[in-house]
């Protein structure tokens, strides 16, 4: 068995460790009395802690060499974490189990980026990433799927039950993938082989990130977007189970799954996409997609409006999923800081994420939801003016890198890639 296929099994099952329950941790809570902007409050707790510990986290990834062991304790918390919510109402063991979910999800992130460049290399990383995010996607339409046939037949609280099985299901996924597998210097990204080189294996120092202007503008232009458009699928979520109750999981399982069909479609050909046009237009379009999916959610809250608006989410979030842990990659790879430089521009984008929830919650609670719809929206106005203006600054520093990667020792993985 290709060591690829248990990595991309881990990839499927991992989208629930990564997610957590989602929007269903919204509408549960919605159903035992809790406010939006309480709700608001328990999501952003869990986003301040991720936000947090994503760039220790990548540094983790970058230092050891047991990789798979991180996704088994990721899975772990997660499955912690869901049977604490399945048990409990009250607000500091909910609260503490968002905590920990967020931790596993940022601690899965650079874990995932990691274990694939130490497995196919530079080259054929963004082929490879782009069909684990086929599988992350595929094993988010299956968890919305299964959450939602759960949510109907037995209860909302038993989707905290799929999450812990999925949980177990991408441990003993990990534990399939050989540990001589994942090559553990190229998996930072330094090319440095054991067997034929027996210097000490150095990294750059960490201010190659600072020094580094495209991640910069990137990561600016991530948190402007993510400030946006973290909050849209709840929020959505909520506005319209507000109006049908009885249809409340079927309708969030809805929203989970045209966006997560759209991604994997997206993620299906970004690496095509990379290629043939380039990060920077590639990340463009991505960023384009917010303005459009807020008023579209702000004229459109009705179940058939889930539609239009999760199309929307998908085509951005599905391309991004690919296009941004490839351009970290191409960016810095050779400096054995790829994960460190991953899980920064992760808490950067946290940044955005965790107030998300936060500000999302109080507009609606005090405007309504289509007036939040609209101003989370307009936030894409600063991400497309940092990434517009010094556009040709961006695109010169990728293509400049090209030239100096193909000097760079990769590994050899056509054995991965034959049919």
């Amino acid at each position: 068995m290709k060591p690829t296929i248990p990595l991309l099994a881990v990839s499927f099952f991992a989208a629930d460790v990564q997610a957590g329950a989602g929007p269903f941790l919204g509408i549960y809570l919605q159903e035992h009395g809790w406010r939006p902007d309480t709700i608001g409050s328990v999501l952003t707790m869990g986003a301040i802690v991720a936000m947090l510990v994503t760039t220790p986290a990548g540094a983790l990834v970058d230092a050891i060499s047991h990789r798979r062991a991180l996704v088994v304790g990721a899975s772990a918390l997660t499955i912690v974490a869901a049977i604490v919510i399945w048990l409990s109402r009250a607000y500091w063991p909910i609260a503490s189990a968002q905590i920990a979910t967020a931790v596993a999800g940022s601690v899965m992130g650079p874990t995932l980026t990691g274990l694939t460049l130490g497995m196919v290399g530079r080259k054929n990383f963004d082929l490879q990433y782009g069909r684990n995010q086929v599988a992350n996607h595929a094993g988010n339409i299956a968890a919305a799927v299964f959450s939602g046939v759960a949510g109907w037949r037995f209860g909302i609280s038993y989707v905290f039950v799929l999450s812990a099985v999925f949980g177990v299901a991408c441990i003993v996924s990990a534990l399939l993938i050989p540990s001589r597998a994942v090559h553990r210097h190229y998996a930072r990204g330094l090319a440095h082989a054991d067997d034929k080189d027996r210097s000490q294996a150095r990294a750059q120092s960490v201010r190659v990130l600072l020094q580094n202007r495209p991640l910069r503008l990137l990561a600016i232009a991530l948190a402007a977007f993510s400030l946006g458009n973290s909050a849209m699928l709840p929020l959505y979520s909520l506005a319209v189970a507000a109006d049908h109750h009885s249809l409340a999981s079927q309708l969030t399982a809805a929203n989970l799954v045209i966006s997560q069909v759209v991604m994997l479609i997206a993620a299906v050909y970004a690496y095509r996409a990379i290629r043939r046009w380039g990060f920077w237009w590639v990340i463009l379009a991505t960023l384009v997609t917010l303005p459009v999916r807020a008023l579209t959610a702000a004229w459109l809250t009705t179940p058939w409006g889930i539609a239009p608006v999760q199309i929307l989410d998908g085509v951005g979030s599905g391309l991004q999923s690919v296009a941004v842990p490839a351009l970290v990659v191409h960016l810095l790879h050779g400096s054995g800081r790829v994960n460190l430089g991953q899980g920064a521009l992760f808490t950067v984008e946290a940044v955005g994420g965790c107030l998300s929830p936060l500000l999302g919650g109080w507009l609606a609670s005090r405007l309504g939801f289509p007036t939040a719809f609209v101003i989370l929206g307009s936030l894409a106005a600063v991400s497309l003016m940092v990434w517009v203006l010094p556009g040709a600054t961006i695109r010169r520093a990728c293509d400049s890198r090209r030239d100096e990667l193909e000097r760079i020792p990769d590994i050899d993985v056509s054995a991965l890639f034959q049919r």
